[in-house]
């Protein structure tokens, strides 16, 4: 069997290496070509087109990037139309895979959307498009499933992959050799967001912050997990560039292990908030878009809450500082309520382990992508692979 795959994002990109292999295992003559990065290629999908190629945060900045991108869609399209898979999987990434979507349907192709686009919190208009492309949702919030039923779309609920996923096995003391850190030091983690625009947007109030932390007398020292959707030695010189701060900032490859063994953590609303979660670390949630997109894309919003374990605990358990709420002043205030022992910590590491919880779909359960590969397989009528 061959599988298009498309996904745009670092979360993506896992997503849809763990969805390579599941399919694989149960169809181990499997191949797959489409969009990703180093997670997906490395899974033996054949990238056309690489996620950072793509990968624009905003209404307004994709405006630019528009030529570029459309030439990688219809290079995808022109693909797809020439190898003809017997199914595609597209993963979130919605302004560019809900098109992709349109296209494929047309060529005939069964299209499955693994890790829904949020649209039950904004442009909600968009269900109508998976209802006409889109031959089955599988969905990884429990909540998810009954707003595309209440839509007549068909669905299936898999549980979260991240909250399947083995925690990370490296000791502080090991983690702390690997990047030089001082393990009798406080390490505070930075996840300013995996996209070179998201990231330039985030990452200037971030520096202030630690900056402020070191002058208010903190022996901290400051650690960046790079998302796999970003070049390393891109950011370094970004960093470099972009900030002449005497704050020295440790570029880590793990997001999870680096939250794990941090003090806290301040970190870009996304999928990353779900990391942070499970590494039960307390964290900031931030988060800044360029003023227009901002004035355009609130109007469009419907919740008043952005981050996943807000939406997942049903309350706000983390700290929200959106747009012009998103200040170094406003980000060391509330890093210096999570920092040290105290009510605050202990609460909402309590909340965390409550979503985390919540993320687990039953301790024995089969992982997500293993029981989203059964959900494609069986839909495409492909039971005799199912019996591996």
């Amino acid at each position: 069997m061959n599988f298009l795959l498309s996904a745009g994002e670092a979360s993506g990109d896992t997503y849809g290496a763990q969805l390579a292999e599941a399919l694989r295992h149960h169809a181990p003559a499997a191949t797959f070509f489409g969009m990703g990065g180093e997670k997906m290629q490395t899974a033996g999908c054949d990238l056309l087109v690489h996620a950072n190629e793509v990968a624009v945060v905003g209404l307004a900045e994709v405006v630019t990037h528009l030529p570029a991108i459309r030439r990688r869609f219809k290079h995808l399209v022109a693909e797809a139309a020439r190898r003809k898979p017997d199914a595609a999987v597209l993963i979130d990434f919605p302004d560019f895979n809900l098109r992709l979507a349109r296209e494929l349907h047309r060529l005939g192709i069964p299209v499955f959307y693994f890790v829904s686009p949020q649209i039950w919190a904004w442009r909600t208009g968009r269900v109508k498009q998976i209802q006409k492309y889109v031959s089955k949702m599988i969905v990884i919030f429990p909540f998810e499933q009954e707003f595309y039923r209440r839509h007549g779309v068909e669905v299936s609920y898999v549980g979260h992959p991240l909250a399947y996923a083995a925690a990370p096995q490296i000791s502080r003391e090991e983690f702390a050799a690997k990047y030089q850190l001082d393990p009798l030091k406080q390490w505070i983690a930075l996840l300013p967001g995996s996209r070179r625009k998201e990231l330039a947007l985030n990452i200037e109030p971030l520096f202030f912050a630690a900056e402020m932390l070191q002058d208010q007398g903190g022996d901290y020292q400051f650690v960046l997990p790079v998302a796999s959707t970003l070049n390393k030695d891109w950011l370094a010189i970004k960093l470099h560039n972009l900030w002449a701060s005497p704050i020295q900032v440790t570029l880590t490859e793990d997001a999870r292990a680096t939250m794990m063994h941090a003090r806290a953590s301040v970190v870009a609303s996304g999928t990353a908030t779900v990391e942070a979660a499970l590494s039960g670390t307390p964290f900031v949630v931030v988060y800044r878009l360029s003023p227009l997109t901002w004035i355009l894309g609130r109007r469009l919003v419907r919740l008043d809450t952005f981050a996943m374990p807000n939406l997942i605990a049903g309350r706000k358990i983390v700290t929200e500082l959106i747009q012009k709420d998103f200040t170094a002043v406003n980000v060391v205030r509330e890093l210096n309520a999570i920092i040290p022992e105290g009510p605050a910590r202990q609460q909402m590491q309590a909340a965390l382990k409550m979503v985390q919880e919540r993320l687990h779909d039953g301790k024995d359960a089969e992982p997500p992508a293993l029981r989203a590969s059964r959900e494609i397989l069986r839909f495409l009528g492909n039971t005799s692979a199912l019996s591996r």
